[in-house]
């Protein structure tokens, strides 16, 4: 898959709570592990499909991120959906870090 992000991708491990609004207009929740992410989104794994286009709702432990969904492909294990963050909404060490979180570059 081509990189689209801009920034770069930090590895990480976090599970987060994720809530959208279905087609039938109810609120669903979910709980995913966050894969990787940078300035301007995330990756998640989660177990159902979530749209593309979607609005997203990202909580943490320490506040949230909105964003759209991107993309939802299945892979073997579950769905796994590209993330942007709506504009205005950036992510920070300082708001929010995740547990397990690793930086490629910095790996020899």
């Amino acid at each position: 898959m081509e990189e689209r992000r801009n920034g770069a991708r930090l590895l990480c491990a976090e599970l987060v709570e994720v809530s959208w609004e279905d087609d039938s207009h109810r609120i669903q929740r979910r709980v995913a592990n966050l894969e990787d992410i940078s300035l301007s989104g995330v990756c998640l794994h989660i177990e159902k499909p979530i749209p593309e286009g979607t609005e997203i709702l990202i909580r943490h432990d320490h506040g949230e991120l909105k964003g759209y969904v991107r993309y939802c492909k299945f892979r073997e294990v579950g769905y796994f959906l590209g993330v942007e963050f709506e504009e205005g909404c950036r992510w920070s060490t300082e708001d929010f870090q995740p547990q397990h979180l690793l930086d490629p570059r910095a790996v020899s």
